[in-house]
């Protein structure tokens, strides 16, 4: 168990590919051991999340599902199990009720000490802040990223979190000295950087957003999810052939591993292309796509708001249009 936590916590491909397996290694030595099986939902939830995408959602949430549900037969009282359930329920499954219910089931069994297992308080915290932000509920959700923040002032994603509520609150100059903060932290680390990158792009930066973004796809040895920004930094820039260009190696990529639809659409609405934008934003739908959850906020989609076909989408995922 302990060596799956330690290969998880890399982030990188190869590390989850070894925490699964020493995560199944636990299971089988001890099938009653629940951190094993939360820890290995809460791993599945990190394959799918926009800033992985490393696998089909549909497939990772139904996995996490499964051994989310196992860890709470043997252990109803294991927060991180409610926590990695709340992350289905709002990442994929878009049932908003049940994932609230979740995470504060989460948190009102670990509510604030340094937990043994993953996810802590903290980072429960960090993903209910992203649940109330696109319920509409932006002073709710602040204040439960600071919360994280309380707890765990260390750590990188949260740290980088507190510029990421600007970015959605469309306040772009507040967002960029904590992201700035977070790439001082650890150089590294890309959740800052590609943040940063779209204050940037919002605040009509282009070349600063298209380095950060060329940064990130170097940093990430080419993940489809960074290239995906970049390619969507260029068509904000006009650099219209850059543009295309990324969209060639995305369609490339597709046809080795997982490649998300709704960075891909978006790179589209930038180029003023609506009829491919709307078909790319169908098939995040269809997919699950995580970044979905902000179908409501995100400015790069401004310009197809007024279409009823972006609307419809809206209904169908029962946000507010």
């Amino acid at each position: 168990y302990l060596q799956g936590r330690y290969y998880w916590n890399k982030k990188t491909p190869a590390g989850f590919n070894s925490g699964i397996e020493y995560f199944q290694k636990a299971i089988k030595a001890d099938p009653n051991y629940a951190p094993a099986y939360a820890a290995l939902a809460n791993l599945y939830c990190n394959l799918a999340n926009y800033n992985f995408a490393l696998m089909p959602p549909k497939e990772a949430w139904a996995n996490a599902k499964v051994a989310a549900g196992k860890a709470l037969q043997i252990d109803d009282a294991l927060a991180s199990a409610h926590a990695s359930l709340a992350i289905v329920a709002y990442q994929w499954e878009w049932d908003w009720s049940n994932a609230e219910k979740e995470f504060k089931r989460a948190l009102e069994l670990d509510p604030s000490s340094t937990s043994t297992y993953e996810p802590s308080p903290s980072s429960t915290y960090h993903w209910y802040s992203h649940y109330l932000m696109t319920m509409g509920r932006t002073q709710e959700s602040f204040r439960a990223g600071r919360r994280a923040l309380q707890l765990d002032p260390v750590d990188l994603a949260i740290n980088a979190h507190q510029g990421w509520y600007y970015l959605w609150t469309r306040q772009y100059d507040q967002a960029i000295e904590p992201l700035q903060k977070t790439i001082e932290m650890d150089p590294s680390f890309p959740v800052g950087q590609w943040y940063l990158g779209l204050a940037y792009e919002q605040k009509g930066a282009f070349q600063d957003a298209i380095a950060q973004f060329q940064n990130c796809v170097r940093i990430t040895a080419g993940r489809a999810s960074m290239v995906a920004l970049l390619g969507h930094a260029y068509a904000a820039a006009n650099q219209r052939s850059e543009a295309r260009a990324i969209l060639q190696q995305l369609s490339a990529l597709s046809k080795q591993e997982y490649v998300p639809s709704y960075p891909v659409a978006v790179i589209y609405a930038a180029l003023d292309e609506k009829e491919e934008a709307l078909a790319w934003l169908e098939r995040a739908y269809d997919e699950r796509d995580s970044w979905m959850d902000y179908l409501g906020l995100d400015p790069r989609l401004d310009g197809l708001r007024s279409d009823p076909r972006f609307a419809d989408l809206l209904r169908r995922m029962n946000l507010q249009p």
